[in-house]
């Protein structure tokens, strides 16, 4: 007798715990299902032009139309042989090296032009024609908010980035 009592006491136990056993397993059983889909733009593109004239390099980078505002910095390479001297409205040296603009650039538009003359050059190699390479390599940053509104650029989060010289890689005065 005692061991019916033991066992319907069980059975009673089992019977309680599991009497919202479909609503318990329901509850970690359940999952999502979504179909659909969007597109998704993964960067946006800006690009640059040069034009050579007198020994100044003319930089203009352009941010493509349907782009979101970004910031722009350029930095110039020359070798060791040459000094680089920039200047343009709007752009600001950078510790790092780099020329910041000073504005965001929207879709559609473009930064102020940089100027990027190349001296240091002798006399006698201006006359016999230098042949010389300079690149012009730059990035861009999407235009991000502050809490209180402030815009600000995060250069770790870099969208694109390119580089350009010439055709050939080598330039000459007069082409």
């Amino acid at each position: 007798m005692k061991k019916t009592g033991y066992f319907l006491a069980v059975f009673a136990l089992v019977c309680v715990m599991t009497a919202g056993i479909d609503r318990a397993w329901a509850y970690f059983s359940t999952y999502a299902e979504a179909s659909g889909g969007i597109s998704l733009r993964l960067g946006d593109e800006t690009e640059i032009e040069e034009k050579f004239s007198s020994w100044v390099k003319h930089v203009t980078i352009s941010n493509k139309e349907g782009s979101e505002p970004v910031y722009i910095r350029a930095k110039a390479f020359s070798g060791s042989s040459y000094t680089l001297e920039y200047s343009g409205e709007g752009w600001e040296p950078g510790e790092d090296g780099y020329y910041y603009y000073k504005d965001s650039v929207p879709g559609g538009g473009s930064a102020k032009e940089l100027s990027v003359r190349i001296g240091n050059v002798p006399e006698e190699e201006l006359k016999d024609g230098l042949t010389f390479n300079v690149i012009v390599i730059y990035e861009s940053t999407p235009v991000l908010y502050r809490e209180d509104g402030t815009p600000y650029a995060d250069w770790n989060a870099v969208l694109d980035s390119g580089s350009s010289s010439s055709e050939d890689g080598m330039q000459k005065e007069g082409e």
